[in-house]
């Protein structure tokens, strides 16, 4: 093997927690401050990502933050019967705030607090960090509802997420609570090995990098973390060398084109999809793996 186990083992150790946990704490509370412009609309912040998921390595720089608006909410209604969908639109009313509205508050917001470096980016909103804070992104987003029910009477039912759009106009539906919380019963289930070994394989996919084996970008940590969690319960334990040989072996003899993210919604493995990972990133990334790991 490229790695003995004594390696693995310190690089299945999570990073830095103190000052991510700072940097969010100090970040939350003022997006939840009673000043600010938008304070008495729904809202709700919480953590995802690495830090949010517990698979942060010590490279791993940015936190972030989810600032999800709750006043107002988009829909999906594909899945709902012709019925459920007249039930849905008499039940439908306007809404005068709007996301656009929440993000240009929230930013100002930011800006005001943290200074200039507080920049909007194609997704997120760039926070700068200083000696006792992280950079941190902060995603202002509309909640999502796909909706699998609507009765007359009664309360509907819904699958909930997040909605936002890019800078381009492309919009992006996730399920980030979805995400995290899978990938913890995933961690219970597999003897507490999952998240080490997710950060074992990004550090290991940092080294690839480092020696020009793997292109910077092929292998983000979320699609890493979303293929692992495809691999069986079974497959995971004993010491980081076999779990890591089971892994690829199962992956490689999978029928990868039904893997899922870990949200257990999406697919894994798709072309021209924001929310998916490109199959010809993944044979990249699949060929770098098996060399180095040979």
């Amino acid at each position: 093997m490229a790695v003995n186990e004594s390696q693995l083992d310190i690089w299945s150790a999570q990073g830095s927690v103190t000052q991510s946990a700072a940097t969010y704490q100090s970040i939350s509370n003022l997006l939840n401050d009673s000043g600010s412009p938008y304070y008495y609309k729904s809202f709700e912040t919480f953590l995802h990502g690495s830090y949010g998921n517990d698979t942060n390595i010590y490279s791993d720089s940015d936190v972030d933050i989810v600032m999800r608006l709750s006043s107002v909410y988009y829909s999906d209604t594909s899945e709902l019967s012709a019925t459920d969908k007249a039930n849905y639109e008499k039940g439908r009313t306007s809404a005068e705030y709007s996301l656009k509205q929440f993000k240009s508050e929230v930013t100002d917001w930011l800006r005001k607090n943290f200074g200039e470096g507080v920049k909007p980016g194609n997704k997120a909103i760039y926070v700068p960090g200083n000696n006792s804070r992280r950079d941190a992104d902060v995603l202002a987003c509309a909640e999502h509802r796909r909706y699998t029910s609507y009765p007359s009477i009664g309360t509907p039912t819904y699958r909930e997420g997040i909605a936002f759009w890019t800078k381009d106009g492309t919009k992006i539906v996730n399920y980030p609570k979805q995400h995290s919380a899978n990938c913890t019963t995933k961690h219970q289930n597999t003897g507490n090995y999952f998240k080490r070994t997710v950060r074992v394989m990004k550090n290991m996919r940092n080294r690839m990098i480092d020696e020009r084996k793997l292109n910077s970008g092929v292998a983000p940590s979320y699609f890493i973390e979303g293929l692992l969690w495809n691999v069986p319960d079974s497959k995971f334990g004993t010491s980081y060398t076999q779990t890591i040989s089971q892994c690829i072996k199962y992956i490689c003899e999978a029928d990868t084109s039904n893997f899922t993210c870990a949200n257990d919604f999406h697919f894994l493995l798709r072309d021209n999809q924001p929310v998916c990972w490109s199959p010809t990133e993944f044979a990249a990334y699949m060929t770098a793996l098996r060399k180095y790991w040979a």
